[in-house]
C-alpha cells in the first residue's frame, strides 16, 4: 500500500553540534565544582536584588536561545542566590548538605532516563537494592518492603495509609473511610511533625483523629498518659489504630521511648510507626545507635536519606515489616499495567508500594553515595555532628548572656540570648533580631521556635561541612550582634 508522505520538517531536541554541547557541559561541571569547593567563600545566603526578581517574570520563551546563552543566565540569576543549606554554618531547616558525587548521580540518572514506576531494567534492580540497603540499616527483616519517595511526609504517609487500611475493620480500598465501624484513633505526641496532620486528612480521618499525647520536660512522650488515652478511647467506643513515635522531633531532637512504646503496641495490638526522619538513622551511628534501640520493632518508619545521607532532594524512604500490608495498600494493576513473562514489563512494579505510577530514579544518588563512602562513614559523621552539638552546648553554658532552653538530645541544640537588664518580654524580639541579622549578614542561618511556651533560636547540626571553630563563630556573633541590637 503506497502512503503519500507530507511535506514536512522533523525535528528533534538534540543538538546540532554535539561537540558545542560538550565544550558547554565541561564548563557546567568546572563550574560545580567550584561552586561546592568554594562555599566557605561566599556568603551563606544573600538576598535577591530587585532587578534579579524581574528577570524571573519575563514572558514564556517563544523562540529558541542559544544554550551558553541560558546557561549564562542561570549563572547570573540562581547560582549567586541559594537557600544556603550546602555551606557549613546553615543549621536552620533540618536538611542535609549535599555532595559532589550525589549531583554527578542526579546528571547520571537523567541521562539515563528511565522511569521507576517499574520494569524489568537495572534502574529498578537498583532501586531494590537501595532499599535492601536502608532495611539493613534499620535493622528490619529481609521480608520487609520499602519504597523511595519524595522525602519525609509522603513516608509518612505511605506508613501510616498502611496503618490505616490494616486496622480499619473493613476493606478500605473498596468501600471508604465512610464505611469504617468505628472512628480510628491515631496517637503521637505534641511534639509530633505537622505532616500528620495532613496525613490523617488526607486519610479522611480528620485532625480529631489524631490525639496529641503530652510530654514530659524532656519533650519524649509520656507513655503512661498514652496508655490512658488509648483506654478511655476504647470506653468511648473508638477503635485505637496506631501510634506515632518520634525518633527526632523537629524542636528539640527528642527521641521517643520506642521500646517502650513498641511493647505497648503489642500489648494494645496497635499499629507501631516511627518517624525517624531526624533520627532513624542514628541506628548506623556507633557512639549513639543506642539512642533509637527499639526502631528495629516497627511496624513501619519513615526516614530521610536526604538529610544524614547528605544525597540531594529529594529522597525519602517508607519501611513496612509487612510486605504484603503494604502492597495490598498500594497495587493497581489495569490491563495496559500488566507483569509480562519477558520483555520490559518482567518483573514487579515499584508503584505497588506507593502512589506514584511516574517516579525519578532516586536511587542512584543514595547507592552512588554509599558506594563511595561507605555506610561506616555516614555513622560516623552522625556521631560527628551530635558531638559538636554537645560542643556548642558547652559553649553556651560557658556565657552568662546566653541559655539553653531545652534538654539536648541528639543534634539540635536551643538557646536564646538573654542579657542582664533587658526584660522578658523583650526577648522574643531582641533574639528574633539578631537570627535575622545573621541571616541578611550571610554568616550563620538558625531558625527560631517556641518550647515549653518560650521562645528560642535553634541550631540543628545536620551538615558534613560544619567545624567546631563554626560553632565558635557562631557564639561570637550572637553576643555581637545580640550587643548591637540592645545598644541601639
Amino acid at each position: 500500500m503506497d502512503v503519500q508522505k507530507e511535506d514536512f520538517t522533523e525535528e528533534t531536541l538534540d543538538p546540532a553540534a554535539w561537540t558545542d554541547l560538550q565544550d558547554l557541559a565541561r564548563r557546567v561541571v568546572d563550574d560545580g565544582i567550584a561552586h561546592v569547593r568554594d562555599v566557605r567563600d561566599r556568603p551563606l545566603w544573600s538576598d535577591i536584588p530587585a532587578g534579579i526578581k524581574e528577570a524571573f517574570c519575563a514572558p514564556l520563551p517563544r523562540g529558541p536561545s542559544d544554550l551558553p546563552e541560558v546557561y549564562q543566565q542561570l549563572c547570573e540569576t540562581l547560582m549567586p542566590y541559594p537557600m544556603g543549606n550546602i555551606h557549613p554554618r546553615f543549621w536552620m531547616w533540618y536538611m542535609g548538605s549535599g555532595s559532589f558525587s550525589g549531583a554527578l548521580a542526579e546528571f547520571i540518572a537523567a541521562i539515563d532516563g528511565s522511569n521507576l514506576g517499574g520494569g524489568n531494567n537495572a534502574a529498578a534492580f537498583m532501586d531494590t537494592q537501595v532499599v535492601t540497603w536502608l532495611k539493613q540499616m534499620m535493622g528490619f527483616p529481609e521480608t520487609a518492603s520499602g519504597t523511595l519517595v519524595s522525602g519525609g511526609s509522603m513516608a509518612n504517609i505511605i506508613g501510616l495509609t498502611t496503618a490505616r487500611n490494616v486496622k480499619a475493620g473493613i476493606d478500605v480500598r473498596a468501600e471508604g473511610v465512610a464505611a469504617i465501624p468505628r472512628p480510628l484513633r491515631f496517637y503521637g505526641s505534641d511534639q509530633v511533625h505537622s505532616c500528620h496532620q495532613k496525613a490523617v486528612e488526607l486519610l479522611g480521618l480528620g485532625d480529631k483523629a489524631l490525639r496529641r499525647v503530652p510530654t514530659g520536660p524532656d519533650f519524649r512522650m509520656n507513655v503512661d498518659a498514652l496508655r490512658a488515652m488509648i483506654a478511655e478511647d476504647r470506653r468511648s467506643g473508638f477503635c485505637p489504630a496506631a501510634v506515632i513515635a518520634t525518633a527526632g522531633t523537629v524542636n528539640t531532637g527528642a527521641i521517643d521511648d520506642l521500646a517502650a512504646i513498641g511493647a505497648l503496641c503489642r500489648e494494645e495490638d496497635l499499629w507501631f510507626h516511627v518517624d525517624g526522619c531526624i533520627g532513624a538513622l542514628i541506628a548506623i551511628a556507633p557512639k549513639n545507635r543506642h539512642l533509637v534501640a527499639g526502631l528495629e520493632g516497627a511496624d513501619s518508619v519513615a526516614l530521610d536519606p536526604h538529610k544524614w545521607l547528605h544525597v540531594p532532594f529529594e529522597a525519602g524512604c517508607a519501611l513496612i515489616r509487612d510486605a504484603g500490608q503494604h502492597r495490598d495498600s498500594f497495587a493497581v494493576h489495569p490491563e495496559y499495567l500488566e507483569e509480562k513473562p519477558r520483555g520490559i514489563a518482567a518483573n514487579e512494579y515499584l508503584h505497588d508500594y506507593n502512589l506514584q505510577t511516574s517516579r525519578a530514579f532516586r536511587a542512584l544518588k543514595v547507592w552512588m553515595t554509599l558506594k563511595e563512602h561507605g555506610v561506616d562513614k555516614f555513622g560516623r559523621l552522625i556521631d560527628q555532628n551530635i558531638a559538636q552539638a554537645a560542643y556548642l552546648e558547652g559553649l553556651i553554658g560557658a556565657v552568662p548572656e546566653m541559655e539553653m532552653m531545652a534538654p539536648r538530645e541528639i543534634n539540635i541544640v536551643c538557646f536564646r540570648y538573654r542579657p542582664s537588664g533587658v526584660p522578658e518580654g523583650d526577648l522574643r524580639a531582641l533574639n528574633t533580631e539578631v537570627m535575622l541579622r545573621m541571616q541578611e549578614a550571610g554568616i550563620a542561618a538558625l531558625s527560631d521556635t517556641t518550647v515549653g511556651g518560650q521562645h528560642c533560636l535553634r541550631v540543628a547540626i545536620c551538615n558534613h561541612r560544619t567545624r567546631r571553630d563554626d560553632l565558635d563563630l557562631l557564639v561570637r556573633e550572637v553576643l555581637r550582634i545580640g550587643a548591637e541590637v540592645v545598644r541601639g
